[in-house]
């Protein structure tokens, strides 16, 4: 369970960053035929096909994130 003063700096941190939900949609899943990961990590495809959908960067020092290809990668090293 969480720590109320926990629950106050969250709310408050999410109040002032604009942070977006990035849904698992059918775009999501259509998308993690167009990734390429070097693993099968399921957890990860789903990060990388988000990513591809959404058109976002993902920020990681994760090797196997950085080595995938079909969506855009910033390494975070």
């Amino acid at each position: 369970m969480l720590h109320p003063d926990g629950a106050r700096w969250i709310a408050a941190a999410l109040s002032q960053i604009p942070f977006r939900e990035a849904t698992i949609t059918h775009e999501v899943m259509l998308a993690t035929n167009q990734v390429s990961l070097p693993q099968r990590d399921p957890a990860d495809r789903f990060l990388a096909a988000s990513a591809k959908a959404y058109d976002l960067t993902i920020v990681t020092a994760d090797e196997r994130l950085i080595g995938g290809s079909g969506y855009k990668v910033l390494a975070n090293k």
